[in-house]
C-alpha cells in the first residue's frame, strides 16, 4: 500500500484503474482490504481508491486516540483526495463510512459526483434507534468487561468477519471505539438532506438491522431522486453509478 497525508496522520491506500474516480470509504471494525472484491469489479471501469481510515490497518493515528468525529474523518478523505489531485470523486461509504460520504455531501459539495451509503447509521432521523443501540451499548459493555476490548469487537461484529479480516478488527479495536463515539457527531437536518442534488443510492441488505433499515428509509424519502437498493450489493451500486459517470 502506498501512503499519503491526511489531518495530521499519514494515511495507507491502494489505487486501481483508470477512468472516473470512485473513492471508498470503510465503517467501523473494517479497512481497504474489506473492499478488495469492490477493487476487483470496479478497476476495468474507473479509477478506484481504497484506504485505511486513520488507527485502522496500515494508517497512523494519534498516540492517545479515544474519540473521532465524522468531521475528523473528512477532513482526512479530502486531504487524501486533494494529494493525489482528485477534483471530483464518487465516494462509495459504507456504515460509518456514509456517514462521511454526507458530511462530504453537506461541506464538500464540489468533490461530490455521486453517493453509495451502505448500510447508513444515520439515526438521528429513527425514533426506534434509542432503544436498540441501548441494547447494542449494554452487549458491548459486558463483552468488554468479560474479554477486553478486542472481544468487544468481535461481539459487535457478531459473526460478520472471520479469520484474517476479524483478527485485522480485533487489533484496531482503538480505532472502532473511536469510531463508535463518533458515530452520533454528524450535525444533518432535513434541508440540508432535501438540498443534495447529486445522485444517491442507499444499500441494504437481508444482513441489514431493522433500524439501518429504518435510516435508509428515511434517507431516501429526504433526499430528491434517491434510489434504494434493498437486496443488492454496494459494488452494483457504485458500477450504476460509474456508468452514468462515463
Amino acid at each position: 500500500m502506498q501512503t499519503a497525508h491526511g489531518i495530521g496522520v499519514e494515511l495507507a491506500y491502494v489505487e486501481r484503474g483508470e477512468g472516473p474516480v470512485v473513492l471508498l470509504i470503510h465503517g467501523l471494525a473494517a479497512d481497504a482490504l474489506t473492499f478488495a472484491p469492490v477493487l476487483d469489479a470496479l478497476a476495468p471501469h474507473a479509477r478506484v481508491i481504497a484506504y485505511d481510515r486513520r488507527g485502522y490497518g496500515a494508517s497512523g493515528a494519534p498516540e492517545s486516540y479515544e474519540g473521532t468525529t465524522v468531521e475528523e474523518q473528512g477532513e482526512d478523505a479530502v486531504a487524501l483526495l486533494r494529494e493525489l489531485g482528485v477534483e471530483r470523486a464518487l465516494i462509495c461509504g459504507d456504515g460509518f463510512g456514509a456517514l462521511v460520504a454526507l458530511d462530504l455531501l453537506k461541506r464538500y459539495p464540489a468533490v461530490v459526483g455521486g453517493v453509495v451509503l451502505s448500510d447508513p447509521p444515520l439515526f438521528a432521523f429513527v425514533p426506534a434507534a434509542t432503544e436498540a443501540l441501548a441494547k447494542q451499548r449494554e452487549a458491548l459493555g459486558r463483552a468488554l468487561a468479560e474479554g477486553g476490548p478486542q472481544a468487544a469487537v468481535e461481539a459487535w461484529l457478531g459473526g460478520r468477519a472471520e479469520g484474517a479480516a476479524l483478527e485485522r478488527a480485533r487489533a484496531a479495536h482503538r480505532a472502532f471505539f473511536a469510531d463508535y463515539a463518533g458515530l452520533a457527531t454528524l450535525a444533518l437536518t432535513r434541508a440540508q438532506l432535501r438540498a443534495i442534488a447529486v445522485p444517491v443510492v442507499v444499500v441494504t441488505d437481508q444482513f441489514s438491522p431493522p433500524v439501518i433499515v429504518a435510516a435508509a428509509e428515511r434517507i431516501v424519502e429526504l433526499i430528491p431522486h434517491a434510489r434504494r437498493i434493498g437486496d443488492g450489493a454496494l459494488t452494483t451500486a457504485a458500477l450504476d453509478l460509474v456508468e452514468q459517470a462515463l
